[in-house]
């Protein structure tokens, strides 16, 4: 349950939000009056950086900041809860708009408005989650004495925003007090290109123990309890790599008749990945539920996880899987796989869309129970690198000097 909504723009909009009790951490670091902070993020869809999103705002919350989230689009499409005690306050501004005139007036419209919510909410520190919503903020929060805050959420220069976002980028980010990126590379190329003044890395914690979610699906359901489990997870889209992994996965199988691969989430390229395993003559070893809340009960059921991704921010899956216990291969993609698994050690990195490399890997993995183990008992230790308590500690140090610098006048 959420501490209520607020909606600007639809046609119930106007009910105030239901105001929770202020907490006192953050309130005793900064004399008595609790700091606030608005975490602006597009929607609250089943992505890896919308969960990062909510989970931040309820540990800021819990560290005693009052916490609005905002969203561009509306309630109606969240996949994820708002947290208890975070007041929601849902734009709906979403949407692409036709040719340069309607991109502009929109985008004024969404800077307004949201510049609005911020005052509104008394905030202290605003923090936009991914590089429009970023921006946006950079904007809103000119003048204002609002300290400004970008998160990027994927290495830049791999997912390219386009011309008109791009500059809009370069120019809005030299302005914001704050930019947090999930790795040093990433980093680096936000000063470099970005002109950010101020980066920080800050990678994504892991939630532990995973939250149960809808849908659950029971991995009994489509195991056998003889069967041996290979499990990725992510959105189907060429990103995640999943087409090398199927093809790596059917030559490993040929000499592994008892493996199988489950592959959980949804996206555009459902239709052609069932069929590329179609073609592999896969059959019933491929296992595609769809999008799946429960996602610890299949971690616990798999024997190896695999990222076959081209690029990545930070996987948080990988992160889980380790926590898991479970021996992971990952490639050594831009950025995050080399930051968290160390190779041969606590995990296998192999090359982007390289299938040999990655059927090696696998194939190792399948074949001796003792690597599996030994590889599953170091990978634990992700838990305690990437526990919540450091994560958010990080978040609200950074927060907190913000509201002490005072912003921008």
């Amino acid at each position: 349950m959420s501490a209520g909504l607020r909606t600007r723009g639809a046609p119930d909009a106007g009910a105030a939000p239901t105001r929770a009790a202020p907490p006192t951490g953050a309130a005793t670091r900064f004399g008595g009056r609790a700091p606030g902070v608005a975490i602006v993020v597009p929607s609250l869809h089943g992505g890896g950086a919308e969960r990062v999103t909510v989970r931040l705002a309820g540990a800021l919350r819990r560290l005693g900041w009052r916490t609005t989230l905002v969203t561009l689009e509306g309630p109606g499409t969240d996949h994820y809860p708002v947290p208890e005690g975070v007041v929601r306050v849902a734009l709906h501004r979403a949407g692409a708009s036709g040719g340069t005139a309607g991109a502009l007036r929109a985008n004024l419209g969404r800077v307004r408005a949201l510049r609005a919510t911020l005052r509104e909410a008394d905030a202290d520190v605003a923090i936009g989650m991914m590089a429009t919503c970023s921006v946006l903020v950079a904007l809103a929060t000119l003048g204002t004495g609002i300290a400004a805050v970008g998160a990027e959420r994927i290495h830049p220069p791999r997912l390219p925003l386009g011309r008109a976002w791009e500059t809009a980028r370069r120019l809005a980010y030299p302005r914001l007090d704050a930019v947090v990126a999930l790795t040093e590379r990433s980093a680096e190329w936000l000063r470099r290109h970005a002109r950010a003044r101020r980066v920080v890395v800050i990678p994504n914690a892991v939630q532990w123990p995973l939250p149960e979610l809808a849908p659950a699906v029971e991995p009994a359901r489509w195991l056998g309890p003889a069967d041996r489990l290979v499990l990725a997870i992510g959105r189907l889209d060429a990103q995640k790599g999943f087409d090398v992994l199927l093809r790596a996965f059917a030559r490993m199988r040929d000499a592994r008749p008892g493996w199988r691969l489950a592959i959980l989430g949804d996206g555009p390229q459902r239709a052609a990945l069932e069929g590329l395993g179609a073609t592999l003559g896969l059959g019933e070893a491929l296992v595609m539920p769809g999008r799946v809340g429960n996602v610890g009960a299949w971690l616990a059921r798999a024997d190896v996880y695999a990222l076959s991704s081209r690029f990545e921010g930070f996987p948080n899956t990988l992160v889980e899987a380790m926590s898991a216990g479970l021996a992971c291969v990952a490639t050594d993609c831009e950025t995050g796989p080399r930051e968290i698994v160390t190779d041969g050690v606590d995990g296998l990195l192999v090359p982007v869309d390289d299938e040999a490399a990655l059927l090696r890997a696998l194939d190792a993995l399948a074949g001796d129970a003792a690597l599996r183990a030994r590889l599953g008992a170091r990978a634990g230790d992700a838990r305690a690198r990437f526990d919540e308590a450091r994560i958010d500690a990080s978040w609200a140090a950074l927060a907190d000097a913000l509201v002490r610098d005072g912003g921008r006048r």
